[in-house]
């Protein structure tokens, strides 16, 4: 594999993962409780929550909301106005547009749990679609993020579908660029190519996970992504469309866990059993990685899976 410096900057995290076998499944995790903030994407700086204009009063501010829980990321949307900030609240559901001068004083009423009625925010209308373009954080969400991210919008725009979608700053998994990221659903997608876009968005308008880019749902655990993944296949490959209830994984050890899923469908239902276990892969993280080489990393995966009968 080439070492030199020309040949690792031709080089692309998200390519050398895929060739690597690093599976998507059980990759979703993300905060439930987040903060995001509509901010000029050339201003953002590596970080995923600090833009370099921001200063140090706001800078703080920011790093004392997610020190308390609360992830914060950084959105954008072309043509918007650098000093009005739309801001969301999740899971809250609602959104408030902040002029630069009450920015602080909202953030303060954040921080603190305060009342937000000054501020007459809106309930969310629309899922809301984040795509990472973070290229400062790492050369893959440049070059793939950004190609998804004009699919999306231009295909949203055009088909006039329920999506409010944006260019967010890291939503972690570099190596899975693009990754999209779509609240309140919190399923989270990676390895998002232009051609992807369209069976996704048909797929989330009508509740169901895309899965050939499916990385989990946020809310639930690695191996309870990984069975809920491997449910959805089997039920996919018997033509079932069904709603899905994932129990709590029953751990052996560190490495094995045993996953109850139900399946409601229109005339049916059932119950799978999907035994999740742990693998290691070689890969790098980020693009930054290569200089390194790659690393072991653990990765859960669906093993087995049977259907309970009676």
């Amino acid at each position: 594999m080439p070492s030199d410096r020309h040949s690792a900057s031709q080089r692309f995290c998200s390519v050398e993962g895929l060739r690597a076998g690093d599976p998507l499944a059980g990759t979703g995790t993300h905060a439930v409780s987040n903060l995001l903030i509509s901010w000029p994407r050339p201003k953002w700086s590596r970080s995923l929550r600090l833009a370099h204009d921001m200063g140090e009063e706001l800078t703080q501010r920011l790093e004392r909301i997610a020190a308390s829980g609360r992830r914060v990321n950084m959105i954008d949307q072309r043509g918007r106005s650098a000093c009005s900030h739309r801001i969301y609240l999740l899971p809250e559901g609602r959104y408030f547009d902040v002029e630069r001068s009450e920015l602080a004083d909202f953030l303060a009423a954040v921080e603190s749990g305060s009342d937000l009625a000054n501020w007459s925010g809106e309930p969310m209308s629309e899922a809301l679609l984040l795509c990472c373009t973070h290229g400062k954080k790492d050369k893959c969400c440049a070059k793939f993020g950004y190609a998804a991210y004009r699919e999306l919008a231009a295909t949203v725009k055009n088909r006039r579908l329920p999506f409010d979608v944006w260019e967010s700053s890291h939503l972690g998994g570099c190596r899975f660029s693009a990754s999209v990221m779509i609240f309140p659903t919190m399923r989270k997608y990676g390895r998002v190519a232009p051609e992807h876009v369209l069976p996704l968005l048909e797929h989330e308008v009508e509740g169901v996970p895309y899965l050939p880019c499916y990385r989990g749902n946020s809310r639930l655990s690695q191996p309870q992504q990984c069975a809920e993944i491997a449910a959805l296949e089997w039920l996919s490959e018997r033509n079932v469309t069904a709603s899905l209830s994932v129990e709590v994984e029953s751990m052996s050890g560190n490495d094995e866990a045993s996953v109850r899923v139900n399946w409601t469908a229109a005339n049916t239902s059932g119950t799978l059993i999907v035994e999740c276990g742990v693998i290691e892969v070689m890969r790098v993280d980020t693009c930054a990685d290569f200089d390194e080489g790659p690393t072991p990393s653990r990765c859960w995966v669906a093993n087995d899976i049977r259907s309970l009968i009676g």
